[in-house]
């Protein structure tokens, strides 16, 4: 079953009332809404709550989902909404384009920390998401740029060569630098992630 349909399987559950399969697209989606949000909303905490709304709308808005995109691209809709929605509330004029500031996505990669609901482990991830946003946000325009049109919006590289209008061969080695400086960050956490395991 690709991701799209095992994405529609959970969305029909949850028209029928299943909540905790709606919990489940929301720890699929969470770090890509969140680097999503981020790049309107620069404060960590107050991402998080946009996030959070960005969740409970769709929830409410589920019965209206019928499928007709992939749900991240509907869902993706929702988060930039709702991120604009709240930077107007707060009085801030939203962005005239997209920046691209954060990719909490990266942890999708191997360095995911294996899931445990106890505090503690919170408490990691939060500190491995803020880590990634802090190090993206400190990088170089056209890396952070590269980083966020892979992770965040799953542009392929073709696709960033072209928006970016440089060589494939140097997104390649942007998104590889961005990796290798957000690795480098995450190190030391990780390390540390491990000696504290029991």
């Amino acid at each position: 079953m690709g991701d799209n349909e095992s994405d529609l399987a959970l969305v029909e559950r949850v028209q029928k009332g299943e909540k905790r399969a709606f919990d489940l697209l929301v720890r699929k989606y969470q770090h890509k809404v969140i680097g999503v949000i981020s790049r309107y909303v620069s404060d960590w905490s107050e991402c998080q709550d946009v996030a959070q709304e960005a969740f409970m709308r769709a929830y409410r808005a589920m019965a209206a989902f019928r499928g007709d995109s992939q749900f991240y691209t509907w869902m993706y809709k929702i988060a930039t909404n709702t991120a604009k929605n709240h930077l107007v509330s707060q009085g801030r004029r939203p962005p005239a384009d997209d920046i691209a500031i954060d990719d909490a996505v990266q942890l999708d990669g191997g360095m995911r920390l294996k899931d445990r609901a106890t505090p503690e482990h919170e408490l990691m991830r939060q500190e491995i998401e803020q880590t990634v946003f802090a190090t993206v946000e400190q990088l170089p325009e056209d890396l952070k740029t590269a980083i966020t049109l892979r992770e965040v919006d799953g542009l392929s590289y073709e696709e960033i060569a072209e928006k970016m209008n440089c060589p494939i061969g140097t997104v390649r080695s942007r998104i590889f630098r961005a990796r290798d400086a957000i690795d480098a960050k995450l190190r030391p956490l990780l390390a540390d992630a491990k000696v504290s395991e029991p």
